[in-house]
């Protein structure tokens, strides 16, 4: 087996699909609000997906062994490409509820396997920087989806179609990878998957503050500038300016942790983000210094991901790599759902700048956590 054209047959098929996926979640919100759904169901409809993804984990471990990951990849990249076009179809909004569910657990499987064949694969002395590779990767198509969008527009089939086709092109890597696959033939020996929480809380509580504020950033850091008087342009450039300290830190922090103690890496990053998230609101946000901190503190933190998931392909193996990936999923989807609530309410007590100091919190968090287990355990495995 070629190990660089397996790895490279699962990168291409993820980053495939974060472009559809991408293309995909504004469509469907635009789609909902058109047809006169509130905010609050819209918000309701979207949450089932991270219901979903919390009920298929689990399963997963189970799943790759029976189905093999690269059946078990191209069956869940044909479910996501039909259920897009599935949801224009369906004219009656319950049928979303089943849809979204439908979704999320292809979703999950998705990244979940994905993830798992990567770790897998790759060589131990080069984890991190494919870990890194894998998340540029992801990151450049995931920015595509959104343009993609702006040039078919938002209305009739077109983009529901061509969503669903670039979603189905991922299943290509995945079909000429035959024999390329990693094989699980044992069962594992860990507690299941939410056994791996408590054996690697390092990893897997770093996917759900990641989530919490990934989440948070993209839905409040635009509104943050406009409520310090930004006008819209400038707003949503800081977007654009996290997305890519996120692409650009990926490769090298991934690197560094191929040389280092993957836990120093993770306290770092999240020291980093602590202390950035608390000064941020000292900084004029019109300045080039409020626009170098968002760009050096979302990318240093978005490389939790990264790390996160390298640390755990250092530690798993088989079976047990496959049901970590799905705790790692798990967590980082509930983080999604739990992270612009959060950052809502802290932004509600203290406008605007509780935005940062939510954000701040949750990383202060994480690294008391994970820091004292450091310390408590040394060099054992934490």
């Amino acid at each position: 087996m070629s190990r660089t054209a397996s790895i490279t047959a699962a990168i291409s098929a993820i980053s495939v699909v974060g472009m559809g996926i991408s293309l995909s979640i504004p469509l469907l919100s635009l789609e909902m609000e058109g047809r006169g759904i509130n905010n609050s169901w819209i918000g309701i409809n979207t949450a089932v997906a991270g219901i979903a993804t919390v009920m298929t984990a689990p399963f997963i471990p189970w799943m790759v062994r029976r189905v093999g990951p690269r059946w078990l990849l191209g069956i869940a990249i044909l479910v996501t490409a039909l259920s897009l076009p599935a949801f224009k179809a369906a004219s009656w909004f319950t049928l979303w509820f089943p849809l979204r569910f439908v979704l999320g657990a292809a979703l999950c499987v998705l990244f979940a396997v994905s993830e798992f064949w990567i770790n897998a694969v790759a060589p131990p002395a080069r984890r991190g920087l494919i870990m890194g590779i894998y998340a540029t990767a992801l990151s450049i198509g995931a920015a595509m989806g959104p343009a993609l969008l702006s040039l078919v527009g938002t209305q009739g089939w077109a983009p529901y179609l061509i969503g669903g086709g670039v979603l189905a092109c991922g299943i290509i890597p995945i079909l000429a990878a035959k024999g390329m696959a990693p094989r699980i033939a044992e069962k594992g020996t860990g507690p299941g998957v939410l056994g791996f929480v408590r054996r690697s809380p390092t990893a897997t509580l770093a996917a759900l503050v990641f989530g919490a504020i990934e989440t948070a950033v993209m839905s409040f850091l635009p509104l943050y500038g406009l409520r310090l008087g930004l006008p819209d342009g400038q707003a949503s450039l800081l977007l654009t300016i996290a997305v890519l300290g996120n692409v650009a830190f990926q490769i090298p922090l991934g690197i560094i942790s191929d040389r280092i103690d993957r836990r120093i890496l993770l306290i770092f990053c999240a020291s980093v983000g602590t202390i950035g998230a608390f000064i941020l609101p000292q900084v004029p946000v019109e300045s080039l210094g409020f626009h170098i901190a968002i760009f050096l503190v979302t990318g240093i933190v978005g490389s939790l991901y990264t790390v996160g998931l390298a640390h755990l392909g250092s530690r798993f193996h088989g079976a047990d790599l496959a049901a970590a990936n799905a705790a790692f999923v798990m967590l980082y989807s509930i983080g999604l759902v739990i992270g612009p609530p959060l950052v809502g309410f802290g932004m509600d007590l203290h406008n605007p700048f509780g935005f940062a100091y939510v954000i701040g919190g949750m990383l202060a968090a994480y690294v008391l956590v994970v820091g004292t287990r450091f310390v408590a355990s040394g060099r054992a495995n934490a």
